[in-house]
């Protein structure tokens, strides 16, 4: 690889100003659906406080090796994805390594955006004060079928993280990152204390923090490792695109540690804010903090509606879920916009708005699989579930293994290690190597393979 070549690439392009603005941005990444949505409701089906615990070590050890390594690939070639792989040759599975990071965030865009047009309608209409109308089941499942209103909603979504992306690095994802996250931080730290202080709440919060081990399983380890993919943005080559963006005196660990702090924090806090709040209002019934996708759209509103104040309450909930749903799509979008922009040679504006055109076209399929399109499936499933299981249960898994093996195999533990130590200590680089060359892969192969089982029926995750 020509390093000066590397070297006069990164200094062409747009850096963030700094580290704080580099960090809310991955933050802003990593924090989304999956921290406010995905996390809770995997951590009260495996077990409460045993998942967190298995969570908190596998963040800090397998989580941490996957950014450092990223962001140290990023930083190293001043390239996204498909361009950073190819820096270190031309052989077919550096290619395939490439590609596959790079076409993972322009899948899960779209349908990712869906979701977030249905939050936007939530916020609507607490905004209007309709919170007693929105609690129940009827009034989600009649909106996700109107692919009308579901289609105006997801396109203003979309447009909304677009106009970031035109903006720039430093006008746009910086800029509105710094504004965004620290209130989302304030927004959790409310509803997480309002749901705390409700009166039978103090059992959903021992339930949460405190691990019990006879709760403890294989797949506590499977669910908590997957979660962490989806929780920390690992190989969908976000943190590649972003540590392109990185200035050479950056400190990686330093940064990495922060972001695992932030991370973790969010999801911690989204657990205080829900599982409480349903314990309270159920008496802790499983099968209601169990119910997956339809615990914030069903039974949050629900749980709002009967604590009184249901509007203000909604209001802040849903407006802190649509801003953490809008950075984690800024991240996407703009993986998405640099990639084109790279392989194609076309200026920024016009690569977004291929972006955009694709994410329309794709995210109104998912729209419409619920609605008009009701009766197509795919391998059984609708088309925004089979988005979501193709990208988070196969492709991920599979990038983030090659990524592995980029390491191991090409640049070598020196050069991580060198690239690294340009800006920071390297404290765990002794955990580092562990983890990328024995654990990592490893678990990847064991999240692939029950992706799959459960997908065929044969295992229930």
């Amino acid at each position: 690889m020509d390093n000066n070549n590397n070297e006069n690439s990164s200094k062409q392009k747009t850096t963030f100003t700094g580290n704080i603005g580099y960090i809310l941005a991955v933050a802003g990444s990593a924090v989304g659906l999956g921290n406010i949505w995905r996390f809770p409701y995997l951590a009260a089906k495996y077990g409460g406080g045993i998942f967190l615990l298995v969570y908190l070590i596998l963040m800090l050890t397998f989580g941490y090796a996957m950014i450092v390594s990223e962001t140290a690939i990023g930083r190293m070639t001043g390239k996204s994805p498909i361009g950073a792989f190819t820096s270190f040759g031309d052989r077919k599975w550096l290619k395939f390594g490439g590609w596959i990071n790079a076409v993972i965030p322009i899948l899960i865009l779209p349908y990712y955006s869906v979701i977030g047009g249905w939050v936007v309608r939530y916020c609507f209409e607490y905004l209007r004060g309709n919170s007693h109308a929105i609690a129940g089941d009827e009034f989600f499942v009649s909106f996700i079928t109107d692919s009308l209103v579901s289609e105006i909603c997801f396109i203003v979504f979309v447009l909304a993280a677009f106009f970031v992306i035109v903006a720039g690095v430093k006008n746009g994802i910086e800029a509105v990152s710094k504004i965004i996250m620290p209130l989302l931080v304030i927004l959790a730290l409310i509803t997480a204390v309002y749901s705390m202080t409700r009166p039978g709440a103090l059992e959903g919060v021992k339930y949460f923090l405190v691990p019990n081990f006879r709760d403890f399983s294989l797949m506590t380890v499977v669910a908590a490792m997957g979660q962490m993919f989806y929780s920390l943005s690992l190989a969908m080559g976000i943190l590649i695109t972003y540590g392109s963006y990185l200035k050479k005196d950056s400190d990686i660990e330093k940064n990495t540690s922060r972001v695992e702090i932030f991370d973790t924090g969010i999801a911690i806090l989204a657990g205080l804010m829900i599982i409480p709040a349903v314990f309270a209002f159920t008496g802790g019934d499983m099968a209601t903090l169990k119910a997956g996708p339809s615990l914030m759209f069903i039974t949050l509103p629900t749980v709002f509606d009967s604590m009184g104040f249901g509007n203000i309450i909604g209001s802040v909930f849903f407006l802190m879920v649509f801003f953490a749903a809008l950075t984690s799509a800024i991240s996407l979008f703009e993986t998405s916009t640099a990639t084109i922009s790279e392989q194609l040679k076309l200026n920024r504006t016009l690569s977004s708005v291929i972006v955009l055109v694709v994410s329309l076209l794709l995210g109104t399929a998912s729209v419409f699989g619920y609605g008009i399109w009701d009766y197509v499936k795919i391998f059984g499933m609708q088309i925004l579930d089979f988005f979501d299981f193709l990208t988070n249960s196969l492709m991920m898994p599979i990038s983030a293994f090659f990524i592995c093996m980029l390491v191991t195999k090409v640049i070598g533990f020196d050069g991580i290690a060198k690239e690294v130590r340009l800006s920071s200590q390297f404290r765990r680089q002794p955990m580092y190597y562990a983890v990328t060359k024995y654990i990592a892969p490893f678990f990847l192969m064991i999240i692939l393979a029950s992706s799959i089982a459960s997908t065929l029926g044969l295992i229930t995750i």
